[in-house]
């Protein structure tokens, strides 16, 4: 619960002033002593605190996810393990996982999807990553149009998408190998590209190090690259470039 919604029931009656100012002691954030749940941030930028999962004990997990279920809101945890989901589980009924994108999700409320954001992967390899971004995308209310496996060892699979991609507000390209379908994308579309590395490859690619510098020195334009595998950062940027899109087109 944010400061306006806090407010906003104690003007209708329905929280007394004591209830809300033991709710306003934990904002900005609540100190777990092993954590500091951000509670603000959904003021501050629109999208609700997300939870990293990996590294942390089911002990610590739990309680995390525990609180903020508290408090009514959508949780979205990335790089969570079976095992981890399965004791969230025990304590949120509704928490649901996804062993490919390895996320945990409680919804509490629908968001409105609006928009759209393409994701396209080079291989059926670059799913998983592909899938922790799509997932991300859709948690925080962007429409998802998911296309896989068109990468430039068949370059007419892709042809035959690109109108369909081309109409989305923002592209997200996942690739491994030599990590050439970003460039390739962009080459095509007048639409912002958000390239991701993957460590999808032999073992001269370095892990993803070689599609990450491809990436980075691609002669295309409109292309940003985040780091290898990391499907979260660029579900969330492409939800951020939608948002905008989509604003704009209402004006």
């Amino acid at each position: 619960m944010d400061v306006y919604e806090i407010l906003s029931r104690v003007k209708d009656g329905e929280l007394d002033l004591s209830a809300a100012e033991e709710l306003l002691k934990k904002l900005p954030y609540e100190d777990l002593g092993f954590a500091k749940l951000d509670h603000h941030r959904r003021v501050r930028k629109g999208f609700e605190e997300v939870i990293y999962c990996s590294g942390k004990s089911i002990e610590q997990l739990t309680k995390i996810f525990l609180s903020f279920y508290d408090k009514g809101v959508n949780v979205l945890g990335t790089r969570a393990s079976a095992e981890q989901y399965e004791q969230v589980h025990q304590i949120i009924a509704e928490a649901e996982y996804d062993p490919a994108a390895r996320i945990i999700k409680v919804l509490q409320r629908e968001s409105k999807k609006i928009g759209c954001v393409a994701v396209c992967t080079g291989g059926t390899a670059d799913i998983p990553v592909a899938e922790e971004a799509a997932q991300t995308a859709e948690f925080f209310g962007s429409k998802v149009l998911r296309v896989y496996d068109v990468g430039v060892a068949g370059i007419h699979r892709l042809l035959s998408k690109m109108d369909e991609i081309n109409q989305a507000n923002c592209i997200v390209a996942v690739a491994g190998m030599e990590g050439a379908l970003p460039g390739v994308i962009a080459g095509m579309s007048d639409k912002p590209v958000i390239a991701v590395p993957t460590s999808v490859g032999y073992g001269s690619n370095f892990g993803g190090l070689s599609a990450l510098l491809t990436m980075l020195n691609s002669c295309a334009e409109g292309i940003a690259v985040v780091n290898i595998d990391n499907g979260f950062g660029a579900g969330y940027m492409a939800t951020q470039i939608n948002r905008l899109a989509v604003g704009g087109s209402q004006e």
